[in-house]
């Protein structure tokens, strides 16, 4: 057996990791706000740019259920770069778009890459990280949320309204080709999972992590969480601007407020699930973000200062709760499956989230005075998926709570 990481090199590799999600997170994140731009350069109307948000969501989902077939079979590390180095081209691809229709396709690309990408960084941290410290570590790796909403949005939007809307998705090819460079020095090579045993047929290990009914219900929590967080996320911004009275100036306060907080919270939410319980800490951090899922989608017109607390707190509890969710849904899967779960889990998050972004669509109208009408029944469904899935966590069992982490070393 090989060494295991020193404290020092494991800080190393998840920041290493946070930073490789920062660009896959902030490449999905860009989007929305950047809506006003892109259909004023293309012409577009709302339809057509839920087309270019939909793409990233629906591809990804596609794409993780066809790694589901193979990504047990090779290498973490390796596997891992090579998407993410196809992410950074597709997302180049993005920002080099000549018209509509190929910027849709290269989003469509882009997500493909990003929704096994995001997959295998979760893998990596359930492999390598002990199960006493992954909820702290997944709290770490989860600031890649804080600060591409705290630095990375504000920037790109500062970009996009100085030079052009290609500016965003040229900055994060750069930021991609950067963390490769760090990746390859810092990752470590994980061989643990790979089984000498021939393979009957290509579906072996989706059909094994489909067999196992825990593996099924840390899915379904998964998609419940996803669910009644991007049925409100997604129409944040309209519903700002057309019921509250926010201007699009202050628009980026929303997220640099939200981003700063988060920056501080995730990690200390992460300290609270290794040291008090990941399932009690969930429970408490969902429960508390029923408040401010109410409050959000019902509030009327308020001065910046005070919507700025609601989305503030919203941020905090809402993306909180992810943080001991993820070691829970890490931890249910067999680790020899873990990387075909995750990209099972990425599929079934894609499918919840371009599911939960339709239908609150549906659901919501714009009145002739542009304000958004029936988001307070988008609140209630968000409410009912949250409490539901505070209900259904106990079932879930973390096979590796007690086991332990196989040693490894940087290549």
């Amino acid at each position: 057996m090989q060494p295991a990481l020193t404290p020092q090199r494991e800080r190393y590799l998840l920041l290493t990791l946070a930073g490789i999600q920062f660009s896959h997170i902030l490449d999905f994140m860009i989007m929305m706000p950047l809506g006003p731009i892109l259909m004023k350069a293309f012409g577009i109307h709302t339809h057509e740019f839920g087309l270019l948000v939909a793409a990233y969501s629906f591809s990804a989902a596609v794409s993780g259920l066809l790694a589901a077939t193979f990504i047990d079979r090779f290498e973490r590390k390796r596997m891992l770069l090579t998407m993410f180095g196809l992410f950074g081209l597709a997302t180049l691809a993005c920002g080099l778009a000549p018209g509509y229709v190929t910027l849709l396709i290269a989003r469509g690309m882009a997500g493909a890459f990003g929704g096994v990408m995001g997959a295998m960084v979760q893998t990596i941290v359930g492999d390598v990280i002990p199960f006493s410290r992954r909820a702290k570590a997944g709290g770490i790796v989860s600031a890649a949320f804080s600060l591409s909403t705290v630095a990375g949005v504000p920037l790109s939007l500062w970009l996009a309204t100085i030079f052009q809307w290609r500016a965003p998705f040229i900055l994060i090819a750069i930021l991609t080709a950067l963390f490769i460079v760090i990746g390859i020095r810092i990752l470590p090579e994980l061989h643990h999972h790979i089984s000498v045993q021939k393979r009957a047929h290509p579906f072996v290990e989706m059909f094994a992590v489909l067999r196992d009914p825990n593996h099924l219900r840390a899915l379904l929590f998964s998609a419940l969480i996803i669910f009644s967080g991007f049925t409100v996320i997604p129409y944040i911004t309209i519903y700002a601007v057309g019921n509250v009275g926010i201007t699009q100036h202050d628009i980026p306060f929303i997220y640099l407020a939200g981003g700063m907080a988060t920056l501080f919270t995730a990690r200390q939410i992460g300290h609270w699930a290794d040291l008090h319980g990941k399932i009690k800490v969930y429970r408490l951090t969902a429960a508390a973000a029923l408040l401010p899922l109410f409050v959000v989608t019902h509030i009327g017109p308020a001065p910046l200062w005070l919507w700025l607390i609601c989305t503030t707190v919203f941020f905090v509890l809402v993306s909180g709760r992810m943080i001991p969710a993820m070691a829970i849904i890490t931890s249910a899967a067999q680790p020899k499956l873990r990387g075909t779960f995750m990209s099972l889990h990425a599929t079934v998050q894609s499918l919840a989230m371009g599911l939960a972004t339709t239908l609150a669509g549906f659901i919501i109208t714009q009145n002739s005075a542009g304000q958004i009408v029936d988001y307070e029944l988008v609140g209630y469904i968000a409410i009912t998926g949250n409490v539901l899935a505070i209900l259904f966590v106990s079932r879930i069992v973390m096979h590796d709570q007690h086991a332990k982490v196989p040693d490894v070393s940087p290549k």
